[in-house]
């Protein structure tokens, strides 16, 4: 479960057939929500602003019957089903369907496909598919990151004051006092600026490509994460919780940057907020 650089032994991997069927699973699921993008969909309230469509079903439907159609034994863990058909395999893929759900249901176009493959514990491949951009992101561990062919690699950005960085919000921001918005405040008056895209997997795939410097965020899940930190890892990246311990998908907390800036992005993060 930790994200360290450590490499652990295990057997050997096919890892070209499982990229490969976790490309094309992640293509098929995007060009299905691009479609239900013209065709319009139905959308279900989990709460006020926590949303669900017809498209994720759909779309995690997609990705798992395509992975069990070539490797039926593995184990899945999706986000609209939770665990899938629980199995003695030592792989499971770990799926977000659709994050960015609200974006997509607004017809903002930031939202992707995420897929990745714990084997053992351990994150070891990542695809992350963007289909309003046609950008995919993929890695396997100690094979390095590429989007749509193309070796990526974190910015070489060093100091706090020149970074542009990027969070989110849960979707119990309205209920929960731990919901980022006194570490937004903080970092507001130390960065170059603050984005908020609204999907933390693009989001991990943007620090990872140096087109932000660095991300952090609060109560995640491990399909948020999974894809996302292989990616990140593999692009030269650092990933730790809020203390600075590497990072674990079972956890809440993410900080993910390009090494140079995550001591100073971890010092704001533990900073006491002044009393009022």
């Amino acid at each position: 479960m930790l994200q360290s650089r450590v490499p652990i032994p295990h057997e050997p991997l096919p890892e070209d057939a499982l990229l490969e069927t976790a490309i094309t699973a992640g293509r098929k699921a995007g060009a299905l929500l691009l479609q239900y993008t013209a065709d319009g969909f139905r959308i279900e309230y989990k709460n006020p602003i926590n949303l669900v469509t017809e498209a994720d079903h759909a779309a995690e439907q997609c990705v798992i019957d395509h992975i069990r159609g070539r490797f039926p034994s593995h184990r899945f863990l999706a986000e609209e089903r939770g665990s899938v058909e629980p199995t003695p395999s030592p792989y499971l893929w770990i799926i977000d369907p659709l994050d960015g759900t609200t974006n997509f249901t607004h017809g903002y176009p930031a939202y992707c496909v995420s897929i990745g493959l714990e084997y053992k514990g351990r994150c070891i491949l990542g695809v992350i598919y963007d289909p309003s951009r046609n950008e995919l992101f993929t890695a396997i561990e100690q094979r390095g990151v590429q989007l749509n062919g193309r070796s990526i690699h974190v910015s070489e950005t060093m100091t706090l004051d020149n970074s542009l960085l990027v969070t989110g919000f849960a979707y119990d921001i309205r209920e929960t006092p731990r919901n980022n918005l006194d570490h937004f405040c903080k970092f507001a008056v130390k960065a170059q600026g603050l984005r908020r895209t609204g999907s933390a997997a693009l989001d991990l795939c943007y620090v990872a490509a140096g087109r932000f410097d660095g991300f952090w965020e609060v109560r995640l899940n491990p399909w948020d994460m999974a894809a996302g930190s292989v990616i990140v890892r593999e692009a030269g990246g650092r990933l730790t919780d809020f203390s600075g311990k590497d990072l674990s998908i079972y956890g809440q907390e993410l900080v993910a940057s390009n090494g140079q800036i995550h001591e100073a992005m971890l010092t704001v993060l533990n900073q006491e907020s002044p009393q009022a």
